[in-house]
C-alpha cells in the first residue's frame, strides 16, 4: 500500500470459507477491506479475482470488489480500523483445542493495532479466548492499553453454512460479545453496516459459549436419530418410516440419521466445552462417541453386504462431502468411509462426487481413490449412497435391479 492510499477499514486474518465470503459482503457495503492469508496460492489466485473454492454467489462477487479496489489481500495485515480473526481453530491430539491459528493471527496483527482499534474474533474458540487475545495484544502493546478508550475486543461466531453463505452472511442473526459494552457497541456498529438480521449485544463470554451451544445441541440430536437407526436395524424396523411416523407427534421433530457427523463445527465443536467440564459434560461426551460409532457401524454394514456379494464385485461410493450438495470434504465421515473401503478392497472402489474440481480430487487420488463419471458408478455391482447429493435422487429407486446400501433418506 502507498503512503498515498488510505488504510482499510478492515483486516481479515483468514481467507478462508468465513473470512473471504466475510470480506467480499463487507467490501460490497463501501468498506475498504483487506485479507491476508499465509496460503500463497491462495492470495494468488484471489488476486486475479478467482474464488478458491465452490460456493453459490461468491466468484462473481469476489471478482467485482477485487477489481473495483474494495477489497485488496496480500500475505500479511495491514493497519486498520478493525481486525478480524477468521482463522481454522482445529481440534488437536486428543480432542483438545488447537488455538496456535488465533494466536498466530493475534500477534501479526498487533504492531498495526492503534488504540481505537477494534478486535472482533470469528473462529469457534473456547471461552475466555476474547480476554486471552487482548492479554496477547496488551503483552506485546502496553502502550496502547494507557488511553482512556484503548482498543475494544469481541467475539462473533460465524453462523453460515456452505452452499448458503452469501446470503445467510446477511440475514442470519448475530451475536456480538464484547468484554466490556462499549466493545459489543462498536462491534455491532460494524457488522450492522452488512448485518440485516437483529444484532444481539452481550458478553464475550456468553458469545463464546453460545457458539460452542449451538453445535453441541444439534450434535446431540444428530446422535439421538444416529443412535435409533442403530437400534431400528437390530429390531429389524426401518428408522425412516419410524422417525416419520414419530415426527407426527405435535412436540417431536426427530432428525434424519446418517453415515456420522462431518464439517467444520459441529464434528468438532463439542470438544471444546467437553475438554473444559468433563465432569459436567457426560452427555455431549455420549453424543460425540455415538456419532463417531456410527460411521464405524456404517463401515461394518457396508463391509458385510460386500462379503455376501460376488467375488470381485465392484463397488461404487456415491458422495465424499460431509453435507448435500457441496464439494466440502472437512471431517467428512463419507470420505472416511471411502478411503477404508479403497484401502480393504484395492481394485474395486470408484467414487463419485459430482460437486469436487479436477484440483479438489488430485490430493484423494494420491490416497488410492479413483474417480469416475456417475454414469460408470451407476454400472457397479454394489452402490454404497453415501451423501444424498440430489443428483443422486434415482439411484435408490434402482435397488430392485442392483443393490443399493443407502444410509440417507428424504423425509
Amino acid at each position: 500500500m502507498s503512503a498515498a492510499q488510505k488504510s482499510p477499514d478492515v483486516c481479515i486474518a483468514g481467507m478462508g470459507y468465513i473470512g473471504l465470503p466475510l470480506a467480499v459482503v463487507m467490501a460490497e457495503q463501501g468498506l475498504r477491506v483487506h485479507g491476508y492469508d499465509l496460503n500463497a496460492r491462495r492470495i494468488a489466485t484471489l488476486s486475479k479475482g478467482e474464488a478458491p473454492f465452490d460456493e453459490p454467489g461468491l466468484p462473481d462477487r469476489l471478482r467485482a470488489v477485487v477489481e473495483s479496489g474494495a477489497l485488496s489481500v496480500s500475505l500479511a495485515p495491514v493497519a486498520a480500523a478493525h481486525f478480524i480473526v477468521a482463522v481454522p481453530t482445529p481440534v488437536a491430539e486428543g480432542h483438545a483445542p488447537d488455538m496456535s491459528y488465533v494466536e498466530a493471527a493475534c500477534r501479526a496483527m498487533a504492531p498495526y493495532a492503534a488504540a481505537d482499534s477494534t478486535f472482533i474474533i470469528e473462529s469457534t474458540s473456547p471461552v475466555g479466548t476474547t480476554e486471552w487475545a487482548r492479554d496477547i495484544l496488551r503483552e506485546m502493546r502496553p502502550e496502547l492499553f494507557g488511553s482512556v478508550s484503548g482498543p475494544s475486543f469481541c467475539y462473533c461466531p460465524e453462523r453460515i453454512i456452505p452452499g448458503a453463505m452469501m446470503r445467510e452472511l446477511t440475514e442470519n442473526d448475530r451475536v456480538m460479545g464484547g468484554l466490556d459494552a462499549e466493545g459489543a457497541r462498536r462491534g455491532a456498529a460494524l457488522y450492522g453496516r452488512f448485518c440485516k438480521g437483529e444484532i444481539h449485544q452481550t458478553t464475550a463470554r456468553a458469545a463464546e459459549m453460545c457458539k460452542l451451544t449451538e453445535n453441541a445441541f444439534r450434535d446431540v440430536n444428530i446422535a439421538f436419530a444416529n443412535e435409533l437407526s442403530m437400534v431400528c436395524a437390530r429390531a429389524g424396523v426401518d428408522p425412516w418410516e419410524v422417525i416419520r411416523l414419530a415426527n407426527h407427534h405435535p412436540r417431536v421433530k426427530i432428525l434424519q440419521p446418517g453415515v456420522g457427523v462431518g464439517g467444520h463445527c459441529i464434528a468438532v465443536d463439542p470438544w471444546f466445552i467437553i475438554k473444559a467440564w468433563p465432569e459436567l459434560t457426560p452427555l455431549m461426551a455420549s453424543a460425540r462417541r455415538v456419532n463417531l460409532d456410527k460411521t464405524r457401524w456404517t463401515i461394518d454394514r457396508i463391509e458385510e453386504t460386500i462379503a455376501s456379494a460376488p467375488t470381485g464385485a465392484r463397488i461404487a461410493c456415491f458422495g465424499l462431502a460431509y453435507k448435500p450438495d457441496i464439494g466440502d470434504l472437512r471431517e467428512s465421515p463419507a470420505l472416511e468411509i471411502a478411503l477404508h473401503l479403497t484401502r480393504a478392497h484395492p481394485g474395486r472402489v470408484v467414487c463419485v462426487e459430482p460437486h469436487l474440481e479436477a484440483q479438489d480430487r488430485a490430493p484423494l487420488e494420491a490416497q488410492g481413490l479413483r474417480f469416475v463419471e456417475q454414469a460408470e458408478g451407476e454400472a457397479a455391482e454394489l452402490r454404497v449412497v453415501l451423501v444424498p447429493h440430489r443428483a443422486f435422487a434415482q439411484i435408490e429407486a434402482e435397488e430392485a435391479a442392483r443393490p443399493v446400501i443407502a444410509f440417507h433418506r428424504a423425509g
